[in-house]
């Protein structure tokens, strides 16, 4: 491009002749096509184009683009670009992510994305005479994204399917079981996993918010709205999301049955924060009917006991007020 730029005839341009071109331009220019990213510089009412080798293959077919009006060029999405570049005209820069445009390039219409930058060009005197496009296009990264998400829904229907198939496995292999609860507590926690995965699905199974995770578990539970949840904003990996689903589901259920929110009067209160380098949570219920500690400890009081790893530590209390809950777990070992 710099050979092309130097042999182009910018008389028959509304530029003039390249050694009437003013000091500012040429510097630009001389940046331009010394850059390895992207660029192109548009200049003057005319919207003149000049751009270096990194520009061509996003042009396409457009490589004639040298010497040409930029609105001619993008002439298929100047309603949507032009008034970008009247702001960089104006003297204010604009800079966006990801910015769909259907453009032809290669003879048909195409879905792209770039990531660009519209930024003013001023002569000695401050005036704006031009603009610099400083792009780079993103549609393999949007392309693979939306892939991505494809395969993270197929993923989740086959995780559910897998789900009713272990509860069916399940119910087929207990149907002589006398005790209904017991099948009905599996089923339930095997809800609560499904939960839990199917917000680490929308988060691409790196991790999960925590207050996502607590209000999934909760929702199942809550008809009245007597749960409140309150903390600040926190990732959690996809081990503790799990582990804290199957928590916070284990608590709801008893409160359920004996607690809270077995009362219309209830209400539950789950609250996080971050102190140093550990995480405390807590589910206070109050307002339910009197509690009494269990007599004995089955797998949902191990499940809550176990609550976010080997090195937390849970207190559980029956007080006269309403069950309560404390819990700590070093951060290094959530996220």
């Amino acid at each position: 491009m710099r050979e092309r730029v130097a042999a182009f005839d910018w008389s028959k341009t509304p530029l003039g002749p390249r050694e009437q071109w003013p000091s500012e331009l040429n510097i630009a220019v001389g940046q331009m096509l010394d850059s390895s990213f992207p660029k192109a510089i548009v200049w003057g009412p005319e919207f003149t184009t000049i751009h270096n080798d990194a520009f061509l293959p996003i042009l396409g077919k457009k490589s004639t683009a040298l010497g040409r009006s930029f609105a001619d060029i993008w002439a298929e999405v100047w309603e949507t670009i032009g008034p970008i570049l009247e702001r960089a005209y104006a003297g204010e820069p604009t800079y966006i992510e990801d910015f769909p445009l259907t453009i032809n390039r290669s003879g048909s219409e195409e879905r792209v994305w770039f990531t660009f930058c519209y930024s003013p060009l001023r002569l000695a005197d401050g005036t704006v005479a031009g603009m610099l496009d400083t792009v780079v296009e993103t549609t393999p990264k949007i392309r693979a994204q939306e892939e991505l998400a494809l395969v993270n829904q197929e993923l989740g229907h086959r995780l559910k399917n897998t789900l009713s198939l272990v509860q069916a496995i399940a119910s087929q292999t207990l149907r002589d079981a006398t005790e209904q609860k017991a099948m009905d507590a599996f089923n339930a926690r095997i809800g609560a996993l499904g939960h839990a995965h199917d917000i680490l699905l929308q988060a691409d199974w790196l991790a999960a918010s925590l207050e996502q995770v607590i209000q999934a578990s909760i929702e199942p539970h809550d008809a009245l709205g007597q749960v409140r949840s309150e903390g600040p904003s926190l990732e959690i990996n996809h081990r503790s999301a799990v582990a804290l689903s199957l928590m916070i589901h284990e608590l709801a259920t008893n409160a359920v049955k004996y607690g809270a929110l077995s009362a219309p009067s209830g209400k539950v209160l789950v609250s996080w924060n971050v102190r140093g380098d550990t995480l405390q949570l807590s589910w206070h219920e109050s307002g339910g009917p009197p509690v009494t500690a269990p007599t004995c400890n089955g797998f949902g009081s191990r499940l809550i006991d176990i609550g976010l790893g080997r090195r937390g530590i849970v207190d559980r209390r029956f007080e006269a007020n309403g069950f309560k809950l404390d819990m700590r777990a070093p951060l290094a070992d959530l996220v």
